[in-house]
């Protein structure tokens, strides 16, 4: 059973009010995502330890008050989530939470593992970022039955929950593809509600969206059509939800009409569309939903305030050790880029780009250190050791190709710092921030805020924040290694003054559009 809810397998409620049991005051405004604002681990004597965390929906939660009535759903990741949930009967206790009401569901594993794992990440994810092998992948058979079934239930303990909790008329904003089926479950439970979902990742064409079977991409779009509206952090991907929905569902996109990846709708082209004036609506089966885009920027004071404290300043330290000074005692470039091994993030074709620098430029052997810190992600995930296995394993064949016994070309950290990382920033001549796909990717919006003397930013085309970045920085297509290396070599033959003013501009861009706003923005753009 569902800490305070009901049982996660149970089928969806039908039309009409489902009952409401909620632990305390009905919510004004509730957020529901996978990860909570907190997590649980237990300590060596028994006790639990809580460690928040932060982000977007923190700030945005904060900035409306307390006054609001809000409250944070979200599902217990492992055990130490799960006996705090357990033991609070759903309710967190505030002081582990900073004071924000947190509602966690005690999902069953078995059901919590099919939906993250089986179709979230190894479904949903690999779907919108179109990373299949095809030839081998996917496959689905009855294994992907019944995790599908699993996603189906989870989806609907949080429908459940938010029911229970939400107020008369409450704002519901679903957060990203773990959830995409619980806005159409919440609209049959509750239709008095306004319900927002907002995607987090990139959005994938039709024709790839369509390797899903027939009835679970139908089943995705129809979940997350039950909104009044859902949100996107680009232009792009917004009007790549439309085709799909314009294609497999056969609604009617207005807005322009239909959307292809490779023209927009009629007057919002991604070049002079502000986010705030795109406007796009779907309606099927007699429903109409609003398609927004909500750019997500990075929180400029909070980075600059941490990038200068004691503990930034001591990793600074270390890495100017590290990277050292040149035959001719001047300080070597730096290149830096922070990424989690994440299969989208393209960290191995980075590498082959900069070793295709020090082989086809050889000027820049000994005068240049690569900062790579690529910090294990999915590690319970076969594909995804893999892969960190790749990145180590090119990162020393680089080195022991070029190396000499005072020069390490790259310097690599698979130890997750945040510290260190922000001094990394700081120190930064170039960033290579190149995914094959991405639905924003915040650290090429904070290098810029954080850099001391200008900084690069050598970006795929690829990242959404492309779409607002693109006239500061050196695009790139991330698949081909060619130009990244010469992205690279002009990047680090940039004029310093023009590089600081690239840099200025781009810390403006990326500042521009805080978490706190990012959330607000959503919520008061929900009709009704």
């Amino acid at each position: 059973m569902v800490a305070g809810g009901t049982s996660p397998g149970a089928a969806p409620q039908g039309a009409g009010e489902a009952p409401r049991q909620a632990r305390g005051t009905p919510a004004r405004v509730l957020v529901a995502s996978n990860r909570g604002p907190v997590s649980y681990t237990r300590a060596e004597d028994g006790t639990l330890s809580a460690r928040r965390g932060g982000g977007g929906l923190v700030s945005g939660l904060s900035a409306i008050g307390p006054e609001a009535d809000a409250l944070w759903v979200c599902a217990a990741l492992g055990d130490g989530d799960r006996e705090a949930a357990r033991s609070a009967q759903g309710r967190l206790d505030t002081g582990d939470t900073g004071g924000q009401p947190v509602r966690m569901l005690d999902i069953p594993s078995g059901t919590f593992e099919a939906a993250y794992h089986g179709i979230a990440n190894s479904v949903l994810w690999f779907t919108h970022h179109m990373l299949y092998h095809t030839p081998l992948e996917p496959v689905f058979d009855e294994d992907f039955s019944g995790q599908w079934a699993g996603y189906e239930a989870y989806n609907a303990a949080f429908a459940d929950a938010l029911a229970q909790e939400a107020a008369d008329g409450a704002a519901v904003l679903v957060q990203d593809y773990h959830l995409a089926l619980v806005p159409g479950m919440l609209r049959a439970r509750r239709p008095d509600l306004r319900i927002g979902h907002f995607s987090h990742t990139p959005w994938a064409p039709a024709d790839y969206f369509r390797l899903l079977p027939d009835d679970v991409a139908a089943q995705v779009l129809a979940g997350m059509l039950g909104a009044d509206r859902t949100a996107f952090l680009t232009a792009r991907w917004a009007r790549l939800f439309a085709e799909c929905c314009a294609r497999v569902l056969g609604a009617t996109v207005e807005g322009g009409g239909p959307p292809r990846e490779d023209a927009a709708p009629e007057g919002l082209s991604s070049d002079d569309a502000a986010p705030e004036d795109f406007s796009l609506t779907v309606t099927y089966e007699g429903r109409t939903t609003h398609v927004g885009v909500h750019p997500l920027g990075a929180d400029g004071d909070f980075l600059r305030e941490r990038a200068h404290r004691s503990d930034v300043a001591d990793r600074l330290a270390q890495l100017r050790d590290q990277v050292g000074t040149g035959p001719d005692g001047a300080p070597r470039r730096v290149l830096v880029r922070v990424d989690r091994t994440e299969l989208s993030k393209n960290i191995v074709r980075g590498l082959y780009a900069y070793r295709r620098l020090l082989a086809d430029r050889p000027e820049w052997r000994e005068r240049v250190v690569h900062l790579a810190f690529a910090y294990p992600s999915r590690q319970d995930l076969a594909v995804y050791r893999d892969y960190t296995a790749e990145v180590s394993r090119v990162a020393e064949e680089i080195n022991r190709e070029f190396g000499t016994g005072g020069w390490t070309p790259v310097v690599l950290h698979v130890k997750d710092d945040f510290a260190r990382s922000l001094a990394a920033y700081r120190m930064a001549d170039v960033a290579l921030v190149n995914p094959v796909r991405d639905g924003m990717n915040l650290v090429a919006k904070e290098v810029p805020v954080v850099s001391d003397a200008g900084c690069v930013l050598v970006l795929s085309r690829e990242a959404g924040a492309h779409e607002e970045l693109a006239p500061d920085v050196l695009s790139v297509n991330p698949f081909d290694v060619r130009e990244t290396a010469a992205a690279l070599h002009s990047a680090l033959e940039a004029d310093p003054a023009d590089r600081a003013e690239r840099t200025r501009r781009l810390a403006a861009t990326a500042t521009s559009r805080p978490p706190a706003r990012w959330f607000l923005d959503q919520l008061e753009a929900l009709p009704g």
